[in-house]
């Protein structure tokens, strides 16, 4: 991984000095071998120790933190879980690693206006239980759940298996309080703008890059009335492509529109026996819910659009524990691929619906090329793709070619409309993807954003937006006269 801040000369004995006086030694991880824990995320590919790991409980701490850190120029990575897949939270060396873990608690749960308040260090899956008496949930629900917090989910703008209807982490986040480098606790909500600019979509997404996030406001919504998961199997993953249009083009907007491909319904099914069809080549699943009425009126149209794309299989959930069952297989798909390889590489690009079909024959042709398996799982009702590239880190060069694999799996998704990344964020892994993306014109937005909220470069520096030279030197970027457009702004 490239150097991509200027090297910095740091008194490590001053800045773990003046750490300890703020901090107590129990949450001020210097020793080596402690480190350990938090020198990758979940892209464990990509390793590297922090010089020292905090992990603050109060804002008051995390604002004292960074006035250290800025006293002495020291870059800051902020951490929730770690379940993050594109290395944002991924150290850099010299840094100090601001782990929010223990900022964990349920401030306020509003019944009437339905929102809850939460520190950053909540589970995202202990927001739905602690709201569940009140006969509320939070409705984005990654696959990791159990385990990401909402400071993370903010930080990549996290979906789920329900975002076809119910929106990412974006459309569900009402407010946040945010520390700059600077100290400044800035307090944004749907009315915060400049010129017009939507300060709390803005950072919903940023990777750490502008703030640290301190306390956010959700949305939750009313538990449905009656809920109904079909399940169909088909010979051709073209035809559950067909089916997933043919659903949206009736007006249907299911809760959960998910596809998997054969290998990873083989690997589902031996992980978890869900009574999955292993006969069929593609696997749908479709989720309605609202009132019982609608549902079942629903669930026939949708039964009949299935059975005339070429369903080989449609089986109803009989009652909740079967609907939940079948939807364990589709979340432990990712834990279930790993037990079929000695590593693998989850992507996370998104494409239009209309190009699903093509993308796949694309994809499969590409695991021919390189010579590497692949196992499909993906949101089909808003077109996010998760290739799973199924490789070996302890063969030479395997890691390389299945990073070359993943780049083109992205650059077909720019290709065909779409765009690198839908909900895992650019972090270190699409940095070169982010240069087949955007332009210098639009980089230079990013830079001048960064820029007004983080003037030193302090704050996850290196991730998410490449530099020009970067872009310059893959060939994705055209230099005018050998100089580089914007100069200035190429030290990111």
């Amino acid at each position: 991984m490239e150097q991509t801040t200027d090297p910095i000369k740091i008194n490590s004995n001053s800045l773990i000095t003046d750490l300890a006086e703020v901090m107590a030694e129990d949450v001020l991880v210097v020793d080596k071998e402690l480190l350990r824990v938090f020198e990758c995320d979940g892209l464990s590919a990509y390793r590297e120790l922090p010089l020292v790991a905090v992990l603050p409980a109060t804002v008051a701490e995390i604002k004292a933190i960074l006035a250290i850190c800025k006293k002495h120029k020291v870059p800051v990575v902020t951490r929730g879980a770690g379940t993050g897949l594109s290395g944002g939270a991924l150290p850099l060396a010299g840094s100090v690693l601001l782990v929010l873990s223990r900022m964990h608690r349920i401030l306020d749960i509003n019944d009437k206006n339905k929102t809850v308040t939460v520190e950053p260090g909540v589970r995202n899956s202990a927001v739905s239980e602690a709201a569940a008496k009140y006969g509320l949930y939070y409705a984005p629900d990654p696959s990791s759940q159990i385990a990401c917090s909402i400071g993370g989910n903010v930080a990549e703008n996290a979906g789920g298996l329900h975002c076809l209807k119910y929106g990412l982490t974006i459309n569900n986040v009402l407010a946040a309080k945010v520390l700059t480098m600077d100290g400044e606790l800035l307090e944004l909500d749907s009315e915060s703008n400049v010129g017009g600019l939507d300060l709390l979509a803005l950072l919903t997404g940023s990777e750490g890059l502008l703030g640290v996030v301190v306390e956010i406001t959700l949305k939750l919504l009313v538990q449905p009335e009656f809920t109904k998961l079909v399940m169909a199997g088909f010979a051709r993953v073209g035809d559950s492509a067909e089916a997933v249009a043919k659903i949206i083009e009736h007006g249907i907007i299911p809760a959960g529109l998910e596809m998997m491909d054969e290998l990873a319904i083989q690997a589902a099914e031996d992980f978890v026996r869900v009574g999955y069809p292993l006969d069929a080549k593609a696997l749908l699943l479709c989720e309605l819910d609202g009132t019982e009425t609608d549902v079942h009126e629903t669930c026939e149209l949708v039964r009949k659009i299935l059975g005339d794309t070429g369903a080989t299989s449609i089986k109803i959930a009989e009652n909740e524990a079967e609907r939940m069952k079948m939807w364990q297989g589709r979340k432990s798909s990712f834990p279930a691929v790993g037990r079929i390889s000695p590593d693998y590489y989850c992507m996370d690009g998104t494409i239009p619906r209309r190009e699903v079909k093509n993308v796949l024959n694309r994809i499969s042709e590409l695991s021919n090329q390189y010579g590497l398996r692949v196992a499909n799982v993906f949101h089909a009702g808003d077109g996010n793709l998760h290739p799973l590239i199924l490789y070996d880190a302890n063969k030479p060069g395997e890691l390389e070619k299945t990073e070359e694999f993943g780049r083109d799996t992205l650059k077909l998704c720019v290709d065909v409309g779409g765009t690198v990344t839908g909900e895992h964020g650019a972090g270190v892994e699409k940095l070169d993807s982010m240069c087949d993306q955007f332009e210098a014109d639009e980089l230079e937005q990013f830079f001048a954003l960064k820029h007004a909220f983080d003037p030193d470069k302090l704050l996850n520096p290196g991730k998410a937006v490449p530099t020009l030279h970067r872009c310059a030197e893959l060939g994705a970027m055209h230099v005018h006269h050998g100089k580089l457009p914007f100069p200035e702004l190429d030290r990111f």
